[in-house]
């Protein structure tokens, strides 16, 4: 079994595919990878561009349904389960406090919310939202820190928070080097560290498709069979929302290639 936690195959409701014909491609392309089970991760309480994506879980579930059933009716071997990609917005601890129905955790279990930084700052109610979020039961699951400007200048701070139970995604996309150097060089600079729990694919379409496996595959070959295996085994677990070992991290420290501009000397890939 091999399960994507993040991606927006769901049509309609974000940025993802715009319709049932769209959806299928992309469902194809993530089977014909190996890929068994995605957690569909809508974007929600999210400004991208001239868009304001909202969507609550009642919706998400009723696709979920009608998508599958597409699935079935097409023969593709994929099942698609209920998530949500909640944006680190500025109202967000005041809907922690009275709209809590609205986060629905990856799978429904009531366990890991996937949370979603701002690519240009990090909000100063960061920290305290975390907080708020594992007080009320949930285990915050960070999504692509690597697209942070702020956390590639301050690593420290994702090592600060995987140390307090909080857990980290990066994007396959950005392990493979499609989103460039310099977020592939700080992708591997927090697997060094042990600051990596879930690769996923944040797949959006055809043209942005499901990377997952080669990343696993580079991981295999880069690092271990072994961390392979925790990657993909720590995503399986979400399905039912059991408990995942926090492999101990180690202190990580800035490096100026994360920051500089991309043609900079520094930022070049590591050999592989």
């Amino acid at each position: 079994m091999t399960v994507d936690i993040h991606n927006h195959i769901l049509p309609g409701l974000d940025d993802g595919p715009k319709n049932w014909d769209e959806m299928l491609l992309l469902a194809k392309q993530a089977a014909a990878t190996g890929i068994s089970h995605v957690i569909a991760t809508p974007h929600h309480k999210h400004q991208h561009k001239e868009h304001f994506y909202e969507n609550d879980p009642f919706t998400i579930k009723k696709l979920v349904k009608e998508a599958n059933i597409h699935l079935k009716n097409k023969d593709i071997p994929l099942t698609i389960l209920p998530g949500i990609e909640f944006h680190l917005h500025n109202q967000i601890q005041s809907d922690i406090k009275k709209r809590l129905k609205d986060f629905l955790t990856l799978n429904d279990t009531g366990k890991y919310m996937l949370i979603e930084p701002p690519c240009h700052h990090l909000p100063d109610h960061t920290d305290m939202t975390l907080k708020l979020l594992q007080k009320v039961g949930f285990v915050p699951i960070i999504a692509h820190p690597e697209r942070n400007r702020v956390l590639r200048k301050n690593p420290s701070i994702i090592y600060k928070w995987v140390k307090s139970g909080i857990l980290i995604q990066v994007t396959a996309g950005s392990i493979n080097g499609t989103y460039g150097k310099r977020l592939k060089n700080f992708s591997l600079h927090l697997l060094d560290h042990e600051l990596v729990h879930f690769i996923a694919s944040d797949a959006h379409h055809i043209r942005r498709p499901f990377e997952l496996i080669s990343s696993y595959e580079f991981i295999d070959k880069k690092y271990s069979t072994e961390y392979r295996s925790y990657l993909e085994n720590n995503a399986s677990k979400t399905l039912s929302g059991a408990g995942i070992e926090i492999n101990e991290p180690t202190y990580i420290e800035k490096k100026h290639q994360y920051f500089f501009f991309y043609n900079h000397p520094l930022n070049r890939i590591r050999e592989t």
